[in-house]
């Protein structure tokens, strides 16, 4: 195994970075390294220059591909290789101003309604009522379901940060009945891919395929025809039902594991319900005055 592929991982595993993330950063220099054809301890900023412009103009890749791109090679030479390059100062990747699709609590219902296997039903379920993120949602065990205190804990979600979320009664019901089909010790999402009797012994999760086909499925025969729907939307949804509902933003940001609030407030603009209350009061007022 090559050496610097070594260091890089001990260095991504020492910062705490989540498994996901190391795999990316690492698939990045790997690329780099491939397109430069030398080891990376030769590789110049001027280099770095050439494949970022090929990456952008080129290969035409998204501003949210090369902005991990960005994160994983500056990461690599400055915390493996210790170089710090003016270059890792002015890289940019400016992040489209585009707002995701959000369903109604309606909308929502009805695809849930549609879901053509209990496992997957049961997933989809979770997902929306806690706001996990597809990964989140696909590693949860048994030992994560805290019904006690009504509570699910996430661990190691974005950013490799754990957070608790509620856990609705309803969601606890659907999950019990979900873990007596498989009884699987750890898993509450054991892959299937031989049958239920495989599952109660199975070590890794449901497939991401599996999930999103059965969305995509599942929005389809709700006659939903909204663009750019997906399983995250459902988090988004949850998020922007919460708003609506009167649930403090702040709060919504623990809930999701935002780092930053900047992060919820987009949610802001997925409702009308602030401006129609808004709307509402000063009508209100106004009819005093007269």
């Amino acid at each position: 195994m090559n050496d610097w592929y070594e260091r890089s991982m001990k260095a991504l595993q020492l910062a705490g970075l989540a498994e996901r993330t190391q795999y990316s950063y690492t698939r990045d220099v790997r690329l780099l390294v491939e397109f430069c054809g030398k080891t990376p301890d030769l590789i110049s900023e001027q280099d770095l220059e050439e494949y970022f412009l090929q990456r952008r103009n080129v290969a035409k890749w998204s501003a949210g591909t090369l902005r991990v791109c960005y994160s994983a090679i500056r990461f690599f030479f400055e915390k493996v290789l210790q170089r710090t390059w003016n270059i890792f100062g002015y890289l940019r990747a400016e992040r489209p101003k585009k707002l995701p699709a959000v369903l109604s609590q309606e909308e929502i219902a009805r695809i849930l309604s549609c879901v053509q296997t209990p496992h997957n039903r049961a997933f989809l379920i979770t997902a929306y009522s806690c706001g996990l993120r597809l990964q989140e949602a696909l590693y949860l065990e048994v030992g994560d379901i805290d019904s006690d205190r009504m509570l699910i804990h996430v661990h190691r979600g974005k950013g490799a940060k754990d957070r608790m979320v509620p856990l609705p009664p309803p969601t606890l019901a659907v999950l019990r009945e979900h873990w007596k089909s498989h009884r699987n010790p750890r898993l509450i999402f054991p892959a299937l891919s031989h049958g239920h009797r495989q599952a109660a012994t199975a070590q890794s999760p449901l497939g991401k395929a599996t999930v999103q086909i059965a969305m995509k499925d599942a929005v389809r025969r709700a006659g939903i025809t909204k663009r750019s729907v997906h399983i995250h939307t459902l988090r988004h949804s949850y998020a922007t039902h919460l708003l609506e509902e009167g649930v403090n933003l702040r709060v919504i940001q623990r809930y999701l594991g935002h780092s930053r609030i900047e992060t919820t407030m987009m949610y802001l603009h997925l409702t009308r319900k602030g401006h129609d209350d808004a709307v509402e009061i000063i009508n209100r007022l106004m009819a005093e005055i007269r």
